[in-house]
């Protein structure tokens, strides 16, 4: 993700994707020359994957409680 600017819950999402298929597909590690990229961790991205969803959901209007009363 770009530090310092700001971006949608769309675009973090479609970056947290983009990673969690790059994990998948094999990059979770390479090396180019002297350079070593590591990627982040599939559990931490799936939780984070999560959270975005959770909020652009909430963003869209779709955020639902429930409450239940028992009349005793």
């Amino acid at each position: 993700m770009n530090e310092g600017i700001m971006s949608t819950t769309a675009e973090q999402l479609a970056e947290i994707n983009a990673a969690i298929s790059a994990i998948t597909g094999g990059a979770q590690e390479y090396q180019i020359g002297s350079r070593r990229v590591v990627r982040g961790q599939l559990s931490a991205l799936l939780a984070e994957r999560k959270h975005l969803e959770a909020k652009q959901s909430s963003e869209q209007g779709y955020d639902v409680a429930v409450a239940y009363f028992d009349r005793r």
